[in-house]
């Protein structure tokens, strides 16, 4: 067994399976958990996907919100425990595994097109296939 493989094994075990079929272009709502003190709350950040890189452990998504015209961006590991869930809210019609340029956009051309077609046999709640 080679050292890659031994790796792999290893991190399988802190893989979730309970992630939702998420993509560039994507409006999701991301459930974070915020630790103050002693007391645990979660925290909603709704905001387009970016960007996806990575797999395994190490995957993590770039999600865009725009607040007052000033737009932020997060990065979200997948399989972190201060992740409680993900929530698909619509799905974005996008042609590129990147969205950088809607970081240029302004006003309705910062919108997606919904990806309406072959809609029936995609659910939000399906896991992601490896």
């Amino acid at each position: 067994m080679s050292a890659q493989q031994i790796i792999e094994s290893v991190s399988k075990a802190n893989l979730k399976s309970e992630i939702p079929v998420i993509g560039p272009g994507d409006t999701i709502n991301v459930h974070v958990r915020i630790v103050e003190g002693d007391k645990e709350r979660v925290q909603v950040f709704q905001g387009v996907v970016i960007v996806r890189k990575g797999r395994g452990v190490n995957e993590m998504i770039t999600v865009r919100r725009v607040v007052d015209d000033i737009g932020i961006e997060r990065k979200f590991p997948i399989n972190s425990p201060m992740i409680a869930k993900f929530e698909v809210v619509r799905r974005g019609d996008a042609r590129r595994a990147k969205l950088y340029y809607l970081r240029d956009r302004v006003g309705k051309s910062r919108r997606l097109r919904d990806r309406r077609r072959g809609m029936k046999h995609v659910d939000g709640s399906a896991p992601a296939a490896a």
